[in-house]
């Protein structure tokens, strides 16, 4: 059902973002929708069509914003098996493995995790998202593994998008990098944004973008004659930003073993263990992790936390790492 939600600008509230000003009256509706929807033309202040998100209302102002019925998603189920860790009327809790998409997009329309969703159970999603994305709250890399959180309703999904929003959900992240981080823990806070040269590709910037804030600490370094120094790492984030550990850890000069997209120039492996040399020339995929998840249940404000072991292929590599130091 459509809704229409109308608001007057109070004294205190003058010279506020828009978007900003909507978002603290009707906290329930995420930034990034009230954004969209004022891209799409469904604000006006003062009866006039607004379509900058980040206008200035002065005190006074009539706004109204008008929320449209979410589109159904028209997707082809994909006859996947999800694992699913935890699931109640609200939310499911998805382990997903490296190698599939989150959702349709350029070059995959068919074989994403939201076909999977849609083949387990298409009529239990959210639908406020872009309509190509039920259910989605957030996304990890293809090449990535780990915890994502689905939103089976609205409510779910805006009361998730806030949380993910004011940067209150826990992530940790585990990866493995070639050679070792100087300092060995800290925190790296800078803005990201799109590469000028790759745009499928972000960078760091010094001053344009969105800021990103990853905490890390080293766990264990492995170094001997027999291998290549490596670090296995965890990240902490405090934002989530596109490719954000990844290009933070290129950054600092370490990029993620088997990262395709963000490797350094590597000199051909010498001398190593030949077993390991295997498995790392083997590896298809980033060594990254989605190892925890963390937020509060929308429904009954409990805190919910799960944890998710490495995949085979990566433990096998840490396992290996370790013998070989022996």
């Amino acid at each position: 059902m459509e809704k229409n939600i109308n608001l007057i600008v109070g004294e205190d509230e003058n010279n506020l973002r828009l978007d900003v000003f909507i978002n603290k009256r009707e906290n329930l509706i995420s930034r990034t929708r009230i954004k969209n929807l004022i891209l799409k033309e469904k604000l006006k202040i003062n009866d006039q069509i607004i379509n900058s998100p980040s206008k200035k209302v002065l005190s006074g102002d009539e706004i109204n914003l008008q929320i449209p019925e979410p589109k159904e998603a028209s997707l082809k189920p994909y006859n996947f098996k999800l694992q699913i860790v935890y699931e109640d009327d609200d939310l499911l809790i998805i382990n997903k493995p490296a190698g599939i998409i989150m959702h349709p997009g350029a070059g995959n329309y068919d074989e994403t995790i939201v076909n999977a969703l849609m083949h387990y159970n298409k009529d239990s999603l959210s639908t406020i998202g872009d309509e190509l994305r039920p259910g989605i709250v957030h996304r990890i890399d293809k090449d990535t593994s780990g915890l994502i959180v689905i939103a089976k309703n609205n409510e779910t999904h805006e009361n998730l998008s806030h949380q993910f929003s004011e940067h209150t959900i826990t992530r940790v992240y585990q990866l493995l990098i070639w050679g070792k981080l100087r300092p060995s823990s800290g925190k790296i806070d800078t803005f990201i944004t799109r590469s000028s040269k790759n745009r499928q590709m972000m960078e760091v910037s010094n001053s344009k973008g969105k800021r990103a804030i990853t905490n890390y600490k080293t766990i264990e370094i492995f170094e001997n004659d027999k291998t290549p120094t490596l670090s296995l790492v965890e990240c902490r984030l405090e934002t989530g930003r596109t490719h954000q550990i990844r290009v933070h850890m290129t950054h600092m000069g370490n990029s993620i073993m088997g990262d395709g997209k963000y490797k350094k120039k590597y000199k051909k492996l010498k001398n190593i263990d030949t077993n390991l040399e295997n498995l790392i020339y083997k590896l298809d995929r980033q060594f990254l992790h989605a190892q925890t998840l963390g937020f509060i249940h929308p429904r009954t404000n409990e805190e919910m936390v799960f944890t998710s072991i490495l995949p085979q292929e990566l433990e096998n590599i840490l396992v290996l790492l370790r013998n070989t130091g022996k």
